[in-house]
């Protein structure tokens, strides 16, 4: 969360990386971290997106976005606009205010998606980024939801009887999920991260870069697409089974954790996410679609 105004070592900051005199500073929108993020307005009319660190995590987080920045090239990435590291790194981008960030969606530019995330993909990865296997070795989110169901059950998406009777498929697919590759991919393609400026899609936050079986990007993306008003996932992809298994195992086992910050509204959004995937990883694997517990019997009173 931004501070009300930003210090006078961030102003001084940006005013030496950019050589401009900052005039206007605007709060910007979106991610699920407390980095700050500014729309900085300068006095020869020019702008920049401003996202600094402010402790150790989003520290780490913004130097690994900045490997992939100074690395990559390509349409699809804001325009590198200053760098500092330091105690407190800053990361200056491309100011995208004025591009359209969904919702709404329509088709061109679902399809502007799916293009721009062909071209990530068949993109050389940098040297230093890591492998999806390395970072996620043996993901196993179902067996542990098994052992103790009780925590997913209280996110209120399922019955105990269809749980019961839905893991062994979902165990069985997430076990078979295929995450090495080659390519690169973003690792945390949604809603909030995309935006489409002059007909082409363009990626934002790139902490989670890896490299690996690049449709785990476009698997883990259409919740969130059916989430703001875009089709459903099926209508997007399909045969995806094991990848939808396991995020839907991953996203049922991270909805039921605290909150990384008291500010932070990300496991609500992870259930929102997996109110989307868990019916459709039940589709795709032939199940029943998840139904919740009857509720209890009226009793006819009023409170």
């Amino acid at each position: 969360m931004n501070p009300p105004e930003p210090s006078p070592g961030r102003v001084e900051q940006v005013a030496r990386l950019t050589r401009k005199r900052p005039l206007r500073w605007t709060p910007a929108r979106g991610g699920y971290t407390q980095a700050e993020r500014w729309i900085v307005g300068f006095d020869d009319g020019t702008s920049v997106f401003v996202k600094a660190a402010n402790d150790q995590n989003t520290a780490k987080w913004l130097r690994q976005e900045y490997q992939i920045y100074s690395a990559v090239s390509r349409a699809f990435m804001p325009k590198l606009m200053g760098w500092e590291d330091g105690d407190r790194p800053l990361l200056l981008l491309e100011d995208l205010s004025r591009a359209h960030w969904p919702p709404p969606w329509n088709r061109s530019q679902v399809n502007a998606v799916l293009h721009m995330l062909e071209q990530l993909h068949a993109t050389p990865p940098p040297s230093g980024v890591p492998r999806l296997t390395d970072v996620w070795p043996n993901p196993s989110y179902w067996p542990r939801i098994a052992e103790d169901p009780t925590p997913f059950l209280g996110l209120g998406l399922c019955s105990p009887v269809w749980l019961e009777k839905a893991l062994p498929a979902l165990i069985e697919a997430e076990g078979s999920a295929q995450l090495d590759g080659e390519e690169l991919t973003h690792l945390d393609v949604r809603g909030d991260n995309l935006c489409i400026h002059r007909e082409r899609a363009i990626l934002v936050d790139w902490n989670w870069a890896c490299i690996g079986n690049g449709t785990i990007d476009i698997v883990g993306w259409l919740p969130s697409l059916a989430l703001e008003g875009g089709p459903k996932p099926e209508e997007v992809l399909s045969g995806e089974r094991e990848l939808a298994a396991l995020l839907a195992g991953y996203w049922g086992h991270q909805s039921t954790l605290p909150p990384p910050h008291p500010d932070s509204d990300l496991r609500t959004f992870q259930r929102a996410q997996l109110g989307i995937m868990l019916p459709w990883a039940a589709r795709e694997l032939g199940l029943p679609e998840p139904v919740l517990a009857d509720p209890p019997p009226h009793t006819g009173a009023s409170y």
